[in-house]
Formats: C-alpha cells, sequence, structure tokens
C-alpha cells in the first residue's frame, strides 16, 4: 500500500458511526483507473475508491464526480450503492477518496456468462439494458445535476476530449487513428437528447444479485457526465462487435444456444424502456470503438510509466490496436478504412 494503514483506520473510526477496529484492507482485482478496495470492521464491511498516486490526465480519475452521481441517483430507480462519505483532503491516504457500503452480489466481466442458464443469460442481458434505460429516464435536473455536464454538441465535446487524451498518452504513432479520428468529426449527427450517460455501461460494472438473473448495482462512475444516451448504448453493445478475446466480447459464439438475445432484440428491449427514439448508428459504434482505442492505450501508457492500476495493464493495453481494427469496420470510406492498416498477428 501506498499510504499509512493506521492513519486511515483512525479516520474511518472517528467518522463512521457504528463501526469499531480493528480494520482490514484488500486491493480489489481488475479494473485499470481507480484504485478500489475492500474495507472491513467487524460485522460491517465497504468498498473504498481513491485517484491514483502519481500524476494524472486532465479531468481524468475525477472521485469526486463519481461520488456526486451516484448520491444524486439514490433518490431515482437507479440502483447504486448506499455512500458512507467523501474525503478531498489528501491527508489521509494521499488522494481523495470516498467510502460506500459494500453490496453483496455477482460482478462478471464476461459478456458470455459462463456456468449460467441460457434462461439466466437472457435474463441478465434484459435487466442490464433495462438499467441502461431506466438511467436515461432520469430527471437530471430534477435530481440536482443541471451543471453536471453540457446538453448538446456532445459528441463533438467527446471527440475533442478523445482526441486529446490519445495525443497525451499514445505509446506509439498509428495513421488509423487520425484517419478515424477524421471521418468521426465529418459523420456528427445531430442531437436530441440530453440524458445522465454512465460513460463506461458495461456487464463488468454491474452488480448482480448473488442468486437471481438482475442487476442490483451500477458501479465506476468516473466517466459519467450529461451527454447523449446512445453513447452509452453503443458502448454497452460493443460486445456484439468484438471477440471474447477482445475484452470478453461475444462475437463469433452461438447466441440463441447461449441464450443471449441478438442485438437487434437487445436493443429493441432497451429502446422500448427507455422511450429514446433515436437509434444507433454506425458513426456511435465507431466513435464508442474509438474510444475505448484511446482508454486501452491510456492503459498501456500507465503501464509502461509503472503506474497502472492492474497487474495485466500492458497486456489489456495492447487491445487499442485491436478495437481501432473493430471501429474501422464501421468506416464507409475505403480510403480511410485501408490506411497503413496493420497485420493482426504483430499485436494479437
Amino acid at each position: 500500500m501506498d499510504f499509512d494503514l493506521h492513519r486511515l483506520e483512525q479516520f474511518l473510526l472517528s467518522r463512521v458511526e457504528n463501526i469499531q477496529g480493528p480494520m482490514t484492507l484488500e486491493r480489489i482485482k481488475g479494473g485499470q483507473s481507480n484504485p478500489t478496495f475492500f474495507v472491513d470492521f467487524p460485522g460491517r464491511r465497504f468498498v473504498l475508491r481513491k485517484q491514483p498516486a502519481a500524476d494524472l490526465l486532465p479531468s481524468a480519475h475525477a472521485i469526486d464526480r463519481e461520488f456526486r452521481v451516484m448520491q444524486a441517483l439514490t433518490s431515482t430507480s437507479v440502483p447504486v450503492p448506499k455512500l458512507v462519505l467523501f474525503h478531498e483532503d489528501r491527508s489521509i491516504i494521499g488522494t481523495p477518496f470516498y467510502l460506500m457500503e459494500r453490496m453483496d452480489g455477482r460482478v462478471i466481466a464476461d459478456y458470455a456468462l459462463p456456468g449460467m442458464t441460457p434462461a439466466e443469460r437472457r435474463a441478465i442481458y434484459l435487466s442490464m439494458a433495462d438499467t441502461m434505460g431506466q438511467l436515461h429516464r432520469v430527471d437530471w435536473a430534477g435530481i440536482g445535476l443541471s451543471d453536471f455536464g453540457r446538453p448538446g454538441n456532445y459528441f463533438r465535446r467527446q471527440l475533442a476530449r478523445w482526441s486529446k487524451q490519445w495525443a497525451i498518452s499514445k505509446t506509439r504513432d498509428d495513421p488509423r487513428v487520425d484517419a478515424l479520428t477524421r471521418w468521426l468529426y465529418q459523420r456528427i449527427p445531430f442531437e436530441r437528447e440530453t440524458t445522465v450517460c454512465h460513460g463506461d455501461f458495461r456487464l463488468g460494472n454491474l452488480m448482480i444479485h448473488p442468486t437471481e438473473p438482475r442487476v442490483i448495482g451500477v458501479l465506476d462512475w468516473e466517466l459519467s457526465t450529461l451527454g447523449h444516451p446512445l453513447a452509452d448504448v453503443a458502448f454497452n453493445a460493443m460486445a456484439w462487435w468484438t471477440l471474447p478475446t477482445e475484452y470478453g466480447g461475444i462475437r463469433g459464439l452461438d447466441l440463441q444456444a447461449l441464450g443471449i438475445p441478438s442485438q437487434q432484440d437487445y436493443l429493441a428491449h432497451y429502446y422500448e424502456v427507455s422511450g429514446i427514439a433515436e437509434q444507433v448508428t454506425a458513426f456511435h459504434f465507431a466513435f464508442a470503438l474509438f474510444r475505448m482505442a484511446v482508454i486501452f492505450e491510456g492503459i498501456a501508457s500507465r503501464a509502461a510509466n509503472g503506474n497502472a492500476a492492474s497487474h495485466d495493464a500492458a497486456q489489456v493495453g495492447r487491445l487499442s490496436r485491436s478495437f481501432v481494427t473493430r471501429a474501422l469496420e464501421f468506416v464507409d470510406d475505403q480510403q480511410i478504412a485501408n490506411v497503413s492498416v496493420v497485420p493482426e498477428e504483430e499485436y494479437k
């Protein structure tokens, strides 16, 4: 640990009601961004999220925003953990952090949902769509999030943000990324909707009931903002376009045998729940894959600098090239799609 456990224990004992020592702390494996820990006291279990200790990219690792949006959503139908406290001062563990109650459930990153029955898989997928739809129905102004982002021009601002992140964190030059960015800028759609967007709405960021096939919690709100709901939808549906070796996608699997709905059926269920009239296009999928490529490149950069949040960060970071390739599958301009294509065997 890069902080004083005793100091943290004494602070929590003084601030949290109905707990007593001793405290135990365990780093949660997985995840690539904000370090996360199980913090246990006799009879009470918590989760602590903090910023990484080293230098951060602009606007990254905003745990204050995580805390704020979850606090606002407690009054809605969107399931979030029960929050305990947020501490901005760095004197306790070296960075700001927050504490929340630990939920009892399952976190499953693999979209194939191994070990489950077809009926269970289908139910979990539909519950995931339900939860995302409920999020996008939230009256964000009514719960105090009017200043949580800027309505309108979401994709233009996001393209500017992630293009900048690529320039800051890239470990290599890739002319395909530059070409893809130009293609996206030329096809930014007119935006009618503004909702709370999670920003990383995927199966691995959901808590599933311990025994029932339903979502009981949405985790990891670091990238949340006011934005366009189809950014969440396309990101969430990337699994249908990516292989199992590409961060747990389901492309190429026998979905009918597994009980997993087709992408068309899944999205139809989401549209019905959310009431969103617009539908995802090639632009939305290409943007989602591009953004994921930038995120993976950031992981690779942190691994190269010795500041990775996970032991497999270097391996995961190499997926950046794969996701650029997947994004280019949606590009309708072959002159751009064929720019300096790198043979897949060179980066697998």
